[in-house]
């Protein structure tokens, strides 16, 4: 049979679905994407709310990601990159801390911030040699430990966990107890000291749209919920029967696969919450650290530092919120705007929108770095995908989607692997 006669289907355009179309079209395969919202791109997603571009939640990109580099035209996305450090507010000030060896703009605020002692700033400098010398797979071959106790461990003291790697992490890792795997802490360290955090110029969103754009014989039909994946057959919400040859289910497949019902998988959330202000507290493209443990907010960013925004009049501002609480939207918002003056010094902060996101980034343990085309087959007809397979990270997703691509390859060349 000649490869575009082969009926492939793949379930979510998110990255995984996207990458996966792109690897099999390279290999002269024709597959068709079934996306259930109008728009490709999964948890990575941006829109345009009164003059202003607004992601999904706070998101960045990693440049150093190997499989970034592999699969994105990064010069195309127009990349806004961040400056290497934070600003952090403890205590009613501001302090800013970075790399001095990639910016000698931070030499002196970071020796003099005052956010941990000289034993701690000694500490980076031996673990970002450290991370530098150490490969991705050994970083994924070692025993698990929480990201808190691998700090604890390596002697940095309590008060440069509490006000840098707690904050700062927590809203990477969207949990506030530092219990994430110290693979991926090391992991994403690693990637933050060889490339840069950046955001695309049109925003998040960028990024499937620029994979969009790649595929060329693929199609997407939006607006598409699938009901049930069974071999050589899909069943979508609207009861229409589809049939198939093969199919990736590149989104969570417990809901869709009957052997899976039970395997459920936990998810951390967030809110991201946008404010209008007319002037801005960190002047730099910096993230803003709040390091006081009792506050709601995680951290701020000013998007317009970045040229992100759209609009520019005034200057965009975002707050990530990753603890648990009970507060209705209303007095979610109240208290959040209260925290900005409290830590901040930010006395007017009008509210735009608010993104409540249930499902931002998977809750792992047993994490790893990358799997065999083989470990993709669930049966001899359907291939899986997603950074739940391995770790939360757009890396993750977009090696999954290829892994999942080749295995389906391997099935169709009659490679067997049950």
């Amino acid at each position: 049979m000649e490869k575009k006669n082969h009926n492939i289907h793949i379930i979510g355009a998110g990255i995984s679905g996207l990458i996966a179309a792109k690897v099999l079209e390279e290999h002269g395969f024709s597959p068709t994407i079934l996306e259930a919202s109008a728009a490709a791109g999964g948890r990575v997603k941006s829109e345009t709310f009164a003059g202003y571009t607004l992601d999904h939640g706070f998101q960045v990109l990693l440049t150093a990601y190997p499989a970034v580099q592999k699969h994105l035209d990064l010069k195309a996305l127009d990349l806004q990159k961040f400056m290497p450090g934070a600003a952090i507010f403890n205590n009613g000030k501001q302090y800013i801390i970075g790399d001095p060896f990639r910016d000698i703009r931070f030499l002196f605020p970071t020796v003099f911030s005052g956010i941990g002692d000289f034993s701690d700033k000694l500490k980076v400098l031996q673990l970002n040699r450290i991370l530098k010398q150490k490969s991705v797979l050994e970083i994924f071959g070692e025993q698990e430990e929480t990201t808190l106790s691998f700090l604890t461990g390596f002697g940095f003291s309590a008060q440069m966990i509490e006000q840098f790697f707690r904050p700062f992490f927590s809203g990477i890792f969207l949990e506030p107890d530092l219990r994430t795997s110290s693979r991926m802490f090391q992991f994403v360290y690693k990637m933050f000291g060889e490339g840069h955090a950046a955001l695309p110029k049109s925003g998040i969103a960028a990024i499937p749209q620029q994979l969009v754009q790649q595929l060329e014989h693929s199609s997407i039909k939006y607006n598409c919920p699938v009901a049930s994946v069974k071999n050589k057959e899909i069943v979508l919400d609207n009861g229409e029967v589809l049939q198939t040859d093969y199919t990736i289910v590149a989104t969570e497949a417990s809901a869709l696969v009957p052997n899976l019902k039970n395997q459920t998988i936990s998810w951390h959330s967030c809110e991201t919450l946008y404010f209008e202000t007319e002037t801005k507290v960190i002047s730099q493209p910096l993230i803003g650290l709040i390091a006081d443990k009792s506050a709601l907010i995680n951290n701020i960013f000013y998007h317009t530092s970045l040229h992100t925004s759209g609009n520019t009049e005034n200057e965009l501002l975002s707050v990530t919120v990753v603890k648990d609480h009970r507060l209705s939207a209303e007095a979610l918002i109240t208290q959040v705007q209260e925290e900005l003056k409290r830590y901040c010094n930010i006395d007017i902060a009008i509210f735009l929108k608010k993104f409540t996101i249930p499902k931002a980034l998977p809750d792992l343990i047993g994490l790893n770095y990358g799997l065999s085309p083989s470990e993709t087959q669930l049966t001899s007809e359907i291939f899986l995908a997603g950074d739940t397979l391995l770790n939360g990270s757009l890396n993750a997703a977009m090696i999954s989607g290829e892994a999942a691509a080749k295995g389906l390859m391997d099935v169709i060349n009659g490679v067997t692997y049950y």
